[in-house]
């Protein structure tokens, strides 16, 4: 009988141990279900803000956090993004029936969104106004590139806060540092040298300051940037003869047109094949670089994204 009473004992602690240890790892999964990341609200103002961890239904309203989620094979929690946005590496979304359409990167199909119900929404700066009612549906991840702090900086503090929701920090940090010595490479090819870097929108052509649209260009790799006086995102319509007045050694170039697929505009090839610009030093040594449209309008803030911009950067700076 005493044994009975001993078995049945050990039992029950054996049960209740049991008990205990499935209530910790529970306990550890509830602690692990959401997280606190540091975002922007829509004021761009720097927040705390709690998000699921490791999401499963993602909607995307930012063509370079897309980019991301693909270099890290998490591209198949994609329940909607814009598919107005066309980016030649990420197409396959575009066309992917099961992904719902979510309006455009500046107007958002709410119903769409909503009826997609993803877990967490992740938007850039063309949305910032409309960050309280995406709020309303789901947590609201909102990253930009930081002027302060450059491209290459924003990309990786973007990248390691992205990263931290699944738990992909160190791919994230090996993928960004990767870049660090082709940076270096191009720094010293670009040092000495002046640029005028344009947007090129409705046949006429924009320049662009440092605090602009393709800042890497100035800030980072380094070229003297003549038109630096401009900070408006889409530039400063300028006239031709500020190219032959400046005379920089480089033009780079943005087709804005092309990058939205915008009808009957003319390619910029054609816009800057005058002679106005054939007096420029730039021209006259094959010095006009044209950047990617897509990648650095669209998805400027991405892993490929930055790998396609650093191969236009190398193509006209180190090929020659």
């Amino acid at each position: 009988m005493l044994k009975k009473m001993l078995s049945i004992l050990c039992c029950s602690a054996l049960l209740l141990s049991g008990c205990a240890q499935a209530s910790k790892q529970e306990d550890g999964k509830n602690e692990r279900a959401t997280l606190s990341v540091t975002t922007l609200n829509g004021n761009q103002e720097s927040v705390e803000l709690e998000v699921p961890y490791d999401p499963q239904r993602i909607a995307i309203l930012d063509m370079a956090v897309l980019d991301m989620l693909d270099n890290w094979g998490l591209g198949n929690r994609v329940v909607g993004m814009p598919k107005s946005s066309k980016i030649d590496y990420l197409l396959a979304y575009n066309d992917n029936a099961d992904i719902a359409d979510l309006g455009t990167l500046k107007e958002v199909d709410m119903e769409a969104l909503m009826a997609s119900e993803p877990d967490i929404i992740f938007i850039g700066g063309r949305l910032s106004a409309q960050y309280d009612a995406l709020s309303k549906i789901a947590p609201v991840v909102y990253t930009a590139v930081d002027n302060s702090k450059g491209l290459i900086q924003s990309i990786k503090d973007n990248a390691q806060m992205i990263a931290s929701i699944f738990g992909k920090e160190a791919l994230a940090l090996e993928q960004t540092e990767a870049f660090d010595a082709r940076i270096d490479v191009l720094k010293k090819a670009a040092a000495g040298k002046s640029a005028i870097i344009g947007m090129v929108t409705s046949s006429n052509f924009n320049t662009l300051g440092n605090g602009s649209r393709c800042s890497l260009i100035g800030n980072e790799i380094g070229f003297t940037n003549l038109a630096d006086d401009v900070d408006t995102t889409h530039g400063n319509e300028s006239s031709f003869e500020l190219l032959v007045d400046k005379n920089p050694d480089y033009i780079f170039v943005l087709d804005r047109d092309s990058a939205i697929n915008a009808e009957g505009a003319k390619l910029a090839q054609e816009v800057m094949n005058n002679e106005l610009v054939q007096q420029t030093a730039a021209y006259q040594n094959d010095h006009i670089v044209y950047l990617t449209p897509t990648v650095w309008y669209l998805a400027e803030g991405g892993i490929s994204a930055l790998d396609t911009m650093l191969k236009d950067l190398e193509a006209g700076l180190l090929a020659q």
